[in-house]
């Protein structure tokens, strides 16, 4: 749950909309389903928490989804001990 003000999925306008919809299809297909869901069926995870601007949004996560592609070299489980090391290296929570 993020700490700061949120647009719920229900209440985004269709550019948030837009965006949170074009930012999903470039995740692999197992981020569909989001692990923390919020009553509205959006998500209460760090992409919540950029949705006051959805140009941010679209492009922060759009570029982690394009870097998660399948059609790269690196297999799933590498890419997962890459954003993990940078995580902890970022001392980053998520």
């Amino acid at each position: 749950m993020t700490w700061i003000k949120t647009v719920s999925y229900s209440e985004a306008d269709e550019k948030l909309t837009r965006a949170l919809e074009a930012q999903r299809e470039l995740y692999p297909a197992e981020y569909a389903i989001p692990i923390h869901p919020t009553p509205d069926g959006g998500t209460s995870s760090i992409v919540a928490s950029h949705s006051l601007i959805p140009d941010a949004l679209y492009h922060a996560f759009a570029t982690f989804g394009v870097l998660m592609s399948s059609a790269l070299p690196l297999n799933r489980r590498q890419h997962e001990m890459i954003t993990t090391v940078v995580s902890v290296t970022n001392r980053c929570h998520y």
